[in-house]
């Protein structure tokens, strides 16, 4: 269980935080220089090196979306012109990707980014170019929200994997349907038929919440609150509901803690922005106190379940019960051991969740509940504060990964694992980096109090 710091503040952390844009600067130019982008997408390390590999290019996004981070945390405009320069020449073609549910990571991280440095007032762009980085955010919403799988209540996103299976992760990419609804964009289908984006969004947010995620209800007889399924899978003849599966967990009766923390995050990310979003738009007024409800009640069972079942410093193992952790004594009440003999850790399920729980708590501080937004906020600092320092934070100058301890995809053996060890350790993955880099500027934005960082650029839907 982790043990919240109670007494930290964000201020505590702007030495690790400057550590690691220093850091960050020199592996993001030493892996410029080297890595060579016709192999594919750089996605984890082996042996200290970014290597593709071919199963989407999914993680393209937070490369050069990390340049742009780079640039907004440092202000030094040579990793923005190299951040622009991979956006336009690299991911233009996956604004129109219609095989994968993953627009909200890809094009979020670039063109987004550069559509919010825009709005902040960080970037100067004329009219063409304003246009075509909202042309490439509508395009890609649009193309996102057409992987539309009918439930008997709603519908959601599904997968790569087809219209039975809806995936946790996709939560998170919610955030390019905002993005499009926020922009206006009409979205025809068959016979020049409109749907919404927002109601889309809600519905694929609802859906989630009803099916990936346990509430102690007594839904099966695993059913722990908190619980989350890595993917639900959906009879798409009718749209019933099947049951709980996994792709990268241990089993779909256990929690894959990756999946968790992008419900975590993806889910507190969604209500502060449903918060700004006017209640008259698309029949939301009737129905936004109860779906706020509905969210928030997702994104706290999850985030108390995450808190109950990670070691005491909040770095997690890669699933809750993964088998090997039945040989590891007192696992849960020490910090976790990335260098032990039975069960990897997962450093990029702790950069994800910590700024989940972060903005949890600052949500609900906002809303007046200060009591609970304040454990979820010390929670998320007490996870940082873990992260940013050894022997997660790399500072090995030959080591191009930014955050140690990182795993893919342990059931298919995608991990490297060293010389004399028996599991995966010691590597780092691109999404794990890159949400790292975006939690140090989430939380040195607080600290220097300049603008929330928001992924919609801080304005109000009108």
């Amino acid at each position: 269980m982790l043990r919240i710091n109670p007494r930290i503040e964000a201020g505590d952390l702007r030495g690790p935080i400057d550590e690691l844009w220093d850091l960050s600067s020199r592996k993001l130019l030493s892996m410029e220089q080297r890595y060579d982008r016709t192999q594919g997408a750089p996605v984890f390390t082996e042996r200290g090196r970014y290597r593709s590999r071919g199963w989407t290019e999914w993680t393209l996004g937070f490369y050069f979306g990390s340049m742009l981070l780079q640039f907004d945390a440092t202000g030094d405009e040579g990793f923005l012109d190299r951040g622009v320069r991979g956006t336009v020449e690299h991911m233009v073609d996956y604004v129109t990707h219609t095989g994968v549910h993953d627009h909200g990571f890809n094009v979020v991280s670039t063109f987004g980014n550069l559509d919010r440095l825009g709005r902040e007032g960080r970037l100067e762009t004329d009219l063409w170019q304003r246009r075509f980085l909202d042309l490439a955010l509508r395009v890609s919403s649009a193309v996102q929200a057409s992987r539309w799988a009918k439930t008997d209540e709603a519908g959601f996103i599904y997968s790569f994997n087809g219209p039975h299976s809806l995936f946790a992760d996709t939560i998170r990419t919610l955030r390019i349907l905002a993005l499009g609804h926020r922009l206006g964009h009409r979205c025809l289908g068959e016979g020049d038929r409109q749907f919404s984006l927002l109601e889309r969004l809600l519905d694929h947010a609802l859906t989630t919440a009803r099916y990936s995620v346990y509430y102690g209800t007594g839904r099966d007889a695993y059913d722990v609150a908190g619980r989350v399924a890595h993917e639900s899978l959906f009879n798409p003849k009718d749209g019933s509901y099947r049951s709980p599966a996994t792709q990268q967990g241990y089993s779909p009766r256990s929690t894959w803690t990756r999946g968790l923390a992008w419900i975590i995050l993806g889910f507190a990310e969604q209500l502060e922005f449903l918060e700004t979003v006017e209640p008259e738009e698309s029949g939301f007024h009737s129905r936004k106190p109860v779906i706020m409800e509905d969210l928030l009640r997702t994104a706290r069972v999850t985030a108390d379940y995450y808190l109950e079942s990670s070691p005491s410093n909040g770095i997690p193992y890669w699933d809750t019960a993964a088998p090997g952790l039945e040989h590891m004594a007192n696992w849960a009440e020490e910090p976790a051991d990335p260098f032990n003999d039975f069960e990897p850790v997962d450093s990029s399920a702790a950069s994800i969740a910590a700024q989940g729980l972060l903005r949890l708590g600052h949500f609900l501080k906002e809303a007046g509940d200060e009591e609970a937004g304040k454990r979820y906020w010390q929670a998320g600092l007490t996870v940082t504060a873990a992260l940013f320092q050894a022997p997660y934070l790399s500072r090995d100058e030959a080591h191009e990964g930014l955050i140690l301890h990182s795993v893919y995809h342990r059931p298919n053996g995608w991990d490297y694992v060293p010389p004399g060890r028996r599991i995966p350790c010691g590597e780092s993955s691109m999404w794990g980096d890159y949400h790292a880099r975006e939690l140090a500027l989430y939380l040195q934005r607080i600290d220097r109090t300049e603008p929330y960082l928001c992924f919609w650029g801080g304005e109000p839907t009108e």
